[in-house]
């Protein structure tokens, strides 16, 4: 693999990685929920995911999951269905934020344990990085020399990336929670996060395999 192909391919995982989806957008609910140690909790679940689908890729499982009807549906479908699932539980439960009025802080009352659970589940259901270890990923590998060190160099860049992705996304959420200080906006953000989740999952159903 020369310099140039992993330069290009890094500003095409830089860009793909970047654009809104089910991880961004989950990233920067905990930064508004919770607290910045959360978001690195979950942005570290999140790329230990992304190393499974990324060595499943490797290994031909994610291209079997794309060459397989049924298999891509069954993984697309429990991606989707999670996401709504996380939707309706925004909406329904207002009480997971507590503002305190006085000091405008917002609580954390999940433990760290569910926060991760939640952030790599929703990795390795997600069909996103699936497609792009399966259909993209590949296209970057030089087969002529060894496979290991160009798959070691490559996951680590995108698991890189996404981590501080991730936490950028977050952080910026952090600063915005002063915004969401009262009962009201909280309750509306409850809102369009599920709103959001939802839609997102919906979307999944409609997800089609990358053709050849």
């Amino acid at each position: 693999m020369t310099l140039d192909t992993l330069l290009l391919y890094s500003v095409v995982a830089f860009f793909y990685i970047t654009s809104p989806g089910p991880a961004i957008f989950l990233a920067i609910t905990n930064g508004l929920r919770a607290d910045l140690e959360i978001v690195a909790i979950s942005s570290f679940a999140n790329i230990l995911g992304l190393l499974i689908l990324s060595s499943a890729s490797i290994l031909g499982l994610g291209a079997l999951i794309m060459a397989s009807a049924a298999l891509f549906i069954i993984v697309k479908s429990i991606g989707a269905l999670y996401l709504i699932y996380l939707g309706i539980k925004f909406i329904r439960n207002n009480r997971a934020i507590n503002v305190d009025r006085e000091i405008g802080k917002i609580a954390r009352v999940k433990t760290k344990k569910e926060y991760f659970k939640e952030a790599f589940f929703l990795a390795v259901t997600n069909p996103k990085p699936i497609l792009f270890f399966t259909a993209i990923f590949p296209q970057f590998l030089n087969y002529k020399i060894a496979i290991l060190p160009q798959f070691l160099t490559m996951t680590s860049i995108f698991m890189f990336i996404s981590f501080f992705s991730l936490l950028s996304y977050g952080f910026i959420a952090k600063k915005s929670q002063k915004l969401l200080a009262n009962v009201t906006r909280i309750q509306w953000f409850h809102r369009i996060s599920g709103a959001v989740f939802i839609a997102m999952g919906f979307a999944l159903f409609q997800m089609k395999r990358a053709q050849n």
